[in-house]
């Protein structure tokens, strides 16, 4: 029976934020879209388990990181986990905008690559409930839900808001690379501060997620300027 409550609980936040970033869009997007984003982010679960065994097979060969080496979580965060997912999820949301007609404003990006972010996160965390399942997997389930489904959402908002400014603003050269490199790094410090020292991480993370929410409201507003700005000057 603990099965099947694990998978809700490993779905359930999931579907709390997608709610929320579609109805944080004022012209909606259609269905048939928005599931063709979140099942290639699903997809992407299956190459990054091998890409991550085989990246930590290089650096680190048979064994892991020590819990307490705090070099070698960073270097497991950022070159592991964080390379190979932000990648695979933009590889993904590129596959969903390329000849996306329905991408015809500037939240569309942030809406398109939550989609995708969460669709990877979806799977991770099911997978990870189910894969650890032990007595305390409730304390897991919950944790999870408050740290590591808002921490992918926040990667995403960031690699769709700059991918909008890249589409929508003029192709500049410093927005086509924030749009990896910015979840880059966010997803790689959220992993370097969980892992050799979850008590402070969490705090951090805490913090970094409130900032993450403020982030967003930010980037719809800096998303609509810059356009105006743009429009005034001419470039657009």
């Amino acid at each position: 029976m603990e099965i099947p409550v694990m998978i809700w609980a490993g779905v359930l936040p999931v579907v709390v934020f997608l709610v929320y970033i579609v109805w944080k869009d004022r012209k909606k997007e259609p269905v048939s879209q928005l599931l063709k984003a979140f099942l290639l982010g699903m997809a992407t679960c299956i190459p990054a388990i091998f890409i991550e065994q085989g990246i930590s097979a290089v650096l680190f060969g048979d064994s892991e990181p020590d819990s307490e080496d705090f070099f070698g979580n960073a270097v497991d965060a950022f070159f592991v986990a964080s390379l190979t997912e932000e990648l695979l999820k933009l590889l993904a949301l590129w596959l969903v905008l390329r000849r996306n007609k329905y991408y015809d404003e500037h939240y569309d990006g942030i809406v398109y690559a939550v989609f995708v972010g969460l669709g990877f996160a979806m799977v991770e965390n099911v997978g990870y409930l189910v894969g650890n399942a032990s007595e305390g997997w409730v304390l897991v389930a919950f944790m999870r839900a408050f740290l590591s489904i808002p921490g992918h959402y926040a990667f995403a908002v960031l690699m769709g808001y700059f991918y909008s400014l890249y589409h929508f603003c003029g192709h500049r050269l410093h927005h086509q690379l924030l749009i990896f490199v910015a979840p880059f790094v966010a997803h790689g410090l959220y992993d370097t501060l969980v892992n050799p020292m979850p008590v402070i991480g969490y705090c951090s993370i805490l913090i970094m997620l409130v900032l993450f929410y403020m982030m967003q409201r930010f980037c719809q507003k800096k998303l609509m300027g810059q356009i105006e700005k743009d429009k005034m000057e001419g470039r657009i």
